[in-house]
This record gives structure tokens, C-alpha cells and sequence, in this order.
């Protein structure tokens, strides 16, 4: 099991964008959005000023860094919260996760050969990947950059945690939840619903 990616919502999209490019050196992979009905992308060289003199209406744009993926998504808060963490499991873990997630009644979305999402009842979801060759590549780089540990400020660390202890069958305790080599922790003083980013530590 390893945590590789998350995907963040904020209305300060490209400042967070920028952060993670200028400081925290990672790469555009592309920003992905429409011009008109078109669904386009663009990777790095092209400027935000001429994306809008060509009327690109942003959906997302994806950032990566040795082993790590993070994707930004324009949304309503100013901080940072996280919609889904992104897993890559062996195929066993996959089944199994998937069968928890059946008998816990959390909703499973499956888009065959691209992608399964499974919402917790703790306000945010997992994405949860099996063994694919794209994934493979991701994790070679992780002697270049990993994920230590993800800091979430929430209402209820406790509950947070308690999902990912119950669908993953993992050691959850006071919030903290380790995942293969990485540890995501849940800290007080955090919304409703989707957690909100306080920090990352990258290895």
C-alpha cells in the first residue's frame, strides 16, 4: 500500500499551484479544462494570461514530484481541503479494500481501467488503484520524492481516522493513520466535512 496522491479544492488555485512549482519544485504535468465544449490541455509553456486570452476555462491541474501526485481543482474555500487520497495497492489489497467497502455500505465508483473511488462516511474519499503499469513508473521515482506524512485539520480527527482504520484495515490511533511507509495525521481544529491541508512532510 502506498499513499501517492491527493487532490486538493481551493479558490486560490494558481497561488497554490505556484507553491508547489516555485517552492516546492515540482513539475506541471498539464492543466486540464475547455475552450468552448472542447476539453483541452495544456502542459508547461503556456501562461496563465494566454490561457485566458483563449477563453480556457480551468478544471483541475496536475503536479508531480518523484513519487508523488497532487491535483489542484478550483473550488469554494481559500485553504486547501482534500477531496480523496489517492492509494496504489497489490491486486489482493485492491479486492479486499473493495469488499470492505461493500459490506461497510460506503459508495464505490468504478470507472473500469481508469479509476475506483470509495467514499467514506468521514466526509472525504479514497481512490484506491490496483497494480497498473502508469502507477509503476509514479513509484520508481519515490528515491527522488515520497510522501512522509500528510497533516489534515478536521472537526473530528478521531472519525476521519476511524474510516481509513475500518476500509483499509489499518492501525488507526489519537488520528493518525500509517499507510505502507507513510502516515497521515488528522488534527483538531478543522471544518466539517472535507479535511483542510495543514502540511506535508515529503522524504
Amino acid at each position: 500500500m502506498v499513499l501517492f496522491h491527493y487532490h486538493l479544492v481551493t479558490s486560490h488555485v494558481r497561488e497554490v499551484e505556484a507553491r508547489y512549482l516555485a517552492k516546492l519544485e515540482f513539475r506541471l504535468v498539464a492543466r486540464y479544462g475547455r475552450i468552448g465544449e472542447e476539453q483541452v490541455s495544456f502542459e508547461s509553456g503556456v501562461s496563465w494570461d494566454e490561457l485566458e486570452r483563449r477563453g480556457f476555462r480551468h478544471r483541475l491541474s496536475e503536479l508531480e514530484r518523484g513519487a508523488v501526485n497532487v491535483v489542484v481543482q478550483p473550488g469554494q474555500w481559500r485553504l486547501p481541503r482534500v477531496d480523496h487520497i489517492g492509494l496504489a495497492l497489490d491486486d489482493d489489497e485492491f479486492h479486499d479494500v473493495l469488499e470492505r467497502a461493500t459490506r461497510l455500505r460506503f459508495r464505490v465508483q468504478e470507472f473500469p481501467g481508469r479509476r475506483t473511488f470509495v467514499a467514506t462516511d468521514a466526509g472525504y474519499r479514497v481512490e484506491i488503484h490496483p497494480q497498473r503499469d502508469w502507477i509503476d513508473e509514479v513509484l520508481a521515482n519515490a528515491g527522488e520524492l515520497s510522501l512522509a506524512e500528510l497533516q489534515l485539520r478536521a472537526d473530528d480527527p478521531t472519525a476521519k481516522a476511524s474510516a481509513l482504520e475500518r476500509l483499509l484495515e489499518v492501525e488507526a490511533d489519537d488520528g493518525e493513520v500509517e499507510l505502507g511507509d507513510s502516515r497521515l495525521r488528522f488534527l483538531e481544529g478543522g471544518p466539517r466535512g472535507r479535511p483542510e491541508l495543514y502540511a506535508e512532510q515529503f522524504g
